[in-house]
């Protein structure tokens, strides 16, 4: 009884009450009916890149596909020195650091061609001491009396779809300084904290700088840059169409990356900034010529590998497929458009079918 009571006066409203006649079962499972929380809204488009990337260092444990990887190839600018900027350059070392001789994985360095040869150019026969065959010269035919017995080479590939580096955005820059009204809001969804109101900020300064930054692959420079410029597009109105011809060139240096990455969340922009006000999607019309050739280039880019196999790809439902947001994109150009639109994008894109007409 001693335990029915404490358990009704401790736990009543979180867990079914317990039967009044009866032996307590121990076992019997306890039930939590209190109503869990519900996160109101969606995730943003920025979270859904922090959960791609947390996936793909999940499945790919090697670092392959990680930040640290691409900044060693180049492909991604380098951060800061400190959180206060770079270094003067009277404090930095005058050669670049150099990895020790002792270091594993370094490979030896080859040795030379004179050190190889003999003294007639024939081949050195570098072998052990104490061999009968140690310090001579060995005979070899000439490479001219060998018969041709390889296969021609192909010319090289061109390398259209082969990524491009990633420069530094102006977002970077004005970010460090702190120059931009708006903050991280750590929450359970990924959000901004604007100081300002949105509808009074000067689109005609802030919004290129936005677009700028979607070209960013480090957070939390891409988070803020692609939050910033839904949140723009959202609550811009007409401030946005006037703020179009400045938009192109961060539109079209983010298309010219040719990241897959990069290339989706510029295409999911693109489809907002029609969408978001009058007159937006015939502006765009005298600028295809700057932006559709990248997309003539990765229209059939549906499949994200080669060796894909007979793997799954989760990348239509998360809205990553490239072949399938460039339709979509193209789409949203001719209807919004205007009359024009279609032989524009016939012009840059000679496989493009109209939607409006066929009525898709």
């Amino acid at each position: 009884s001693w335990l029915k009571a404490w358990a009704g006066n401790r736990l009543g409203p979180l867990i079914h009450p317990l039967p009044l006649s009866g032996a307590f079962d121990i076992r019997r499972p306890v039930v939590f009916t209190a109503p869990f929380a519900t996160m109101p809204g969606s995730m943003s488009p920025a979270g859904t890149m922090l959960v791609e990337d947390t996936l793909n260092k999940m499945i790919y444990r090697d670092g392959s596909r990680s930040l640290q990887r691409e900044k060693a190839k180049g492909l991604v600018p380098m951060g800061s020195h400190s959180c206060f900027g770079d270094f003067p350059p009277d404090f930095m070392p005058e050669r670049p650091l150099s990895r020790s001789r002792s270091a594993t994985g370094l490979r030896v360095r080859p040795q030379s061609a004179a050190a190889s040869l003999g003294v007639s150019g024939h081949a050195y026969n570098a072998s052990p001491a104490g061999t009968p065959t140690a310090g001579k010269r060995t005979m070899s035919r000439p490479s001219s009396a060998v018969g041709f017995r390889g296969t021609l080479e192909g010319p090289p590939k061109a390398g259209a779809t082969r990524r491009r580096p990633v420069k530094p955005s102006m977002f970077r820059i004005h970010y460090e300084r702190g120059d931009l009204p708006v903050q991280i809001n750590h929450g359970a969804l990924g959000k901004l904290a604007w100081k300002v109101d949105v509808q009074k900020l000067d689109y005609h300064h802030y919004l290129p700088i936005f677009f700028d930054g979607l070209r960013e692959k480090e957070d939390p420079y891409r988070f803020m840059a692609v939050t910033g410029a839904y949140d723009m597009l959202e609550k811009g109105g007409d401030k946005i169409l006037p703020v179009v011809p400045q938009l192109i060139i961060p539109l079209k240096t983010a298309l010219n990356t040719r990241d897959p990455q990069i290339m989706c969340t510029t295409m999911k922009v693109i489809q907002q900034l029609v969408t978001s006000a009058d007159m937006i999607g015939e502006a765009l019309v005298p600028y295809y010529r700057q932006l559709l050739p990248i997309f003539n280039v990765f229209k059939a880019r549906n499949i994200p590998t080669k060796d894909m196999g007979d793997f799954m790809d989760f990348s239509q439902r998360k809205r990553l497929n490239l072949g399938d947001l460039i339709s979509e994109t193209l789409q949203m150009l001719e209807e919004h458009g205007g009359e024009d639109a279609f032989i524009n994008i016939k012009y840059m894109i000679p496989t493009y079918e109209s939607a409006v007409l066929t009525g898709v």
